[in-house]
């Protein structure tokens, strides 16, 4: 008896051992542990790298790989967008991408994608951007070039007003003159500020040029009430100011087409000619006048411009140029000189002739 009742008690004993390792074996997230394990486990999965990596979607990749492509096809439009600024004019940027730009019509990149699509959306975001980065630039650059373009050219196509038929039939000439260091100077003193002084014989040729050119004065400052008066006063027809000038390398240029004058009719006298002029044909160069009381430079030249608003040559441009290198006035004088002398020749020649 005793024997049989410790044979059912190791039976129950092993068969209870079996049934919970089975229990174990069978729902592993059972217990706490268990559930602990399942996750540490899932934790650790998604940590390594490279389970990681394989297990981002395709999608994401794709992705991406679209926004690393667009952001390439912007840098290197507006890289070439810089490099034409400098090599092209906007019309030249145009037409050379006219073409390119008017071929693209893909609409831009949605965020549903799929592996099938990739191909076609990175075309279309490759090829848009650099055409939309074209039509910007385009806008942009002309916009900026048309506010520089107001402030470089003069402000009127026309600086001056049509000549009278009367002075149109005469074919009066018109005599464009400089004025600082041409004909007054601005001069600057800490104790009293600046004063304005006036060239030597500078009232004397005012008078007496404005009878027979057209007078326009060139000031690259805002003149006073006062110095604009007695200009006129004088006979000076126009004062043109630095917005008439055209800017170009960072300088002031009169531009003489501007005028609204025959350029073969022109004369423009400055200390700074071939520095301030486009027109160096039309240019007759003097020396600056820095206040010396004895300077004649003025009353010099006026022989020579009387001559030529008397004598009405065809084109002043190809008188010019026979004085090239030369002190005008003082050219002027030895030429007249030696045609006088040429002229004695041959009244004497004529003169004997008639004795003998």
């Amino acid at each position: 008896m005793a024997t049989l009742l410790r044979s059912v008690r190791r039976s129950s004993l092993l068969t209870l051992i079996n049934n919970s390792k089975r229990s174990t074996s069978s729902s592993s997230i059972s217990t706490p542990f268990a559930r602990y394990c399942s996750s540490s486990s899932t934790f650790s999965a998604s940590s390594d790298p490279i389970l990681s990596h394989n297990s981002t979607p395709p999608k994401s990749r794709f992705l991406s790989l679209l926004k690393f492509s667009v952001a390439a096809a912007v840098v290197g439009a507006f890289s070439t967008a810089g490099y034409a600024t400098y090599a092209y004019t906007a019309d030249e940027v145009d037409e050379k991408t006219k073409a390119f730009r008017s071929s693209i019509n893909h609409p831009m990149i949605d965020s549903s994608i799929t592996i099938e699509t990739l191909p076609h959306l990175v075309y279309s975001a490759v090829m848009t951007v650099p055409s939309k980065a074209v039509d910007l630039y385009l806008d942009l650059r002309c916009l900026t070039e048309g506010h520089i373009q107001e402030i470089a050219e003069p402000n009127y196509e026309k600086l001056l007003p049509d000549l009278v038929k009367e002075h149109e039939q005469l074919r009066i000439f018109t005599l464009v003159l400089d004025l600082s260091e041409t004909l007054i100077l601005h001069d600057w003193k800490r104790e009293i500020g600046w004063s304005t002084f006036k060239r030597p014989g500078l009232d004397a040729f005012l008078k007496h040029m404005s009878e027979i050119y057209e007078i326009v004065v060139y000031s690259d400052k805002v003149l006073e009430d006062n110095i604009y008066a007695k200009l006129m006063e004088k006979g000076v027809h126009h004062v043109l100011g630095r917005a008439a000038t055209k800017y170009q390398d960072g300088k002031h240029f009169r531009d003489l087409s501007k005028l609204n004058r025959d350029p073969s009719r022109v004369i423009y006298v400055s200390a700074h000619a071939l520095e301030t002029c486009l027109q160096p044909e039309n240019c007759v160069s003097i020396k600056p006048w820095k206040k010396e009381a004895d300077d004649t430079t003025l009353i010099d030249l006026i022989p020579f411009l009387e001559y030529v608003g008397v004598q009405k040559p065809a084109d002043i441009r190809s008188v010019l140029a026979s004085y090239q290198g030369k002190d005008v006035a003082s050219e002027f004088i030895n030429r007249s000189r030696e045609y006088q002398r040429q002229i004695g020749k041959k009244q004497n020649a004529f003169c004997w002739s008639r004795h003998s």
